[in-house]
């Protein structure tokens, strides 16, 4: 198999830490370990620093009791609104349960309902209250002339008392004719 020559340089310039060595050929020397380098401040700077310098980094690195006392208060409201949050939560879901619950009671019922409504349909045989009506109780059906229309004072209930004269009318006054 091929490589191409470029290819192998490009590897190598990888491979070498970008251009701190540059390799020909196909093999390639073993990478030296580099002695590690001296931290830049040394022990002797800190006994140089000045009292000024300690004392601000120092209180760089404290906690105002302001600062400290707003996170906690920050911290407080952030645990009440998740409380909080949590309650509605559940209060939703309960609700939710709670619709589901009352929706299936009210199939129930509108069933049961359906049910003895058409139970009470066929129950009675109107072909039956027909015949009793007319052969056992007497009555007739209403003919052209047995049906008298009046109008009602108001448009309350009526109770009728006595027989409906033929003319129609309920009252008359003495004064008009």
């Amino acid at each position: 198999m091929a490589v191409n020559r470029n290819d192998r340089r490009r590897t190598a310039y990888r491979e070498s830490g970008y251009g701190q060595m540059y390799v020909y050929g196909n093999a390639v020397p073993k990478q030296q370990v580099l002695p590690k380098r001296k931290s830049e401040r040394e022990p002797a700077d800190e006994v140089r620093m000045s009292r000024q310098v300690r004392k601000n980094r120092n209180r760089a690195m404290s906690i105002n009791p302001a600062y400290a006392g707003f996170l906690a208060v920050a911290a407080v409201f952030a645990v009440l609104v998740c409380v909080c949050y949590l309650r509605l939560q559940s209060d939703t879901i309960s609700r939710s349960e709670n619709i589901t619950a009352l929706q299936q009671e009210l199939s129930v019922m509108t069933e049961a309902n359906d049910t003895a409504l058409h139970a009470a349909e066929d129950s009675v045989n109107l072909e039956e209250v027909r015949t009793k009506a007319v052969e056992e109780l007497g009555m007739v059906y209403a003919s052209q002339g047995t049906v008298i229309e009046y109008d009602a004072p108001t448009n309350e209930s009526v109770t009728q008392y006595d027989d409906i004269p033929a003319s129609g009318i309920l009252a008359k006054s003495e004064e008009t004719n």
